[in-house]
């Protein structure tokens, strides 16, 4: 009997992670799909026929461990994809802490939390890590401070978790993707007041090809960090 892979994804709603759930979905792949709750939960298990749903709130870090122990586990992971986020633009001089709260939860205490709670799985299946960082978690402009450091944090998660579990042949990924094609951008575009032309950025599929070439890697290589820009 062939056991296929299974994967951890965040963010498989749209975007970048829906665009990884459908080609892992597509080949076969076992997924379990996080969701914020119960109502989208059944969303994706209808976008995804077979796949299993876990419901946490990546907004509420402190309460994601209480969430997972009243629901059935995977015995082993062969890739976690820390795939979502959220992103609100605004100069220092006027962001609350609130805003600060909000993309730190979910970007950087949110992916560190549910990496934590899986471990066990991950070194189990030998399994991947990859976190879907961004242009911003190299480079911050103006009006991205809280949302560059949240990214600057998450690189510096993946850096260490990369070291930690060497020895325990866990291999983690950071992908570093430009503006990509999603709402998250249309947002973006809002807050800065500029018009969305989906065209002029990175399609999410492209996105999604570099994320599993990542996890598809044979095991004598390791893909550590992976930049994706616009090619035009």
């Amino acid at each position: 009997m062939v056991v296929m892979p299974t994967h951890l994804i965040t963010g498989a709603g749209s975007g970048i992670g829906a665009a990884v759930a459908r080609r892992l979905h597509g080949r076969g792949d076992d997924l379990v799909l996080l969701a914020r709750d119960a109502g989208r939960a059944k969303q994706l298990a209808g976008l995804y026929p077979g796949a299993r749903t876990l419901v946490a709130d990546l907004a509420d870090p402190d309460r994601i461990s209480w969430a997972f122990s009243h629901q059935p586990m995977p015995d082993r992971l062969d890739s976690l994809l820390h795939i979502a986020g959220v992103v609100d633009l605004g100069p220092v001089g006027e962001l609350r802490p609130k805003t600060w709260h909000q993309q730190l939860n979910a970007n950087l205490i949110s992916p560190a939390e549910l990496t934590r709670l899986m471990l066990p799985q991950l070194r189990a299946a030998r399994g991947n890590v990859v976190f879907v960082n961004s242009g911003a978690g190299l480079d911050a402009h103006a009006e991205w401070s809280a949302y560059a450091a949240s990214k600057h944090g998450l690189k510096a998660l993946a850096d260490a978790l990369r070291h930690e579990e060497h020895g325990n042949g866990v291999r983690v990924t950071s992908v570093y993707p430009g503006r990509t094609a999603s709402p998250m951008q249309a947002k973006v575009h809002s807050q800065e007041g500029r018009e969305y032309d989906e065209t002029r950025w990175i399609d999410p599929e492209s996105v999604a090809t570099a994320i599993i070439t990542a996890i598809d890697l044979p095991r004598d290589a390791l893909i550590k960090d992976l930049t994706v820009r616009p090619g035009h």
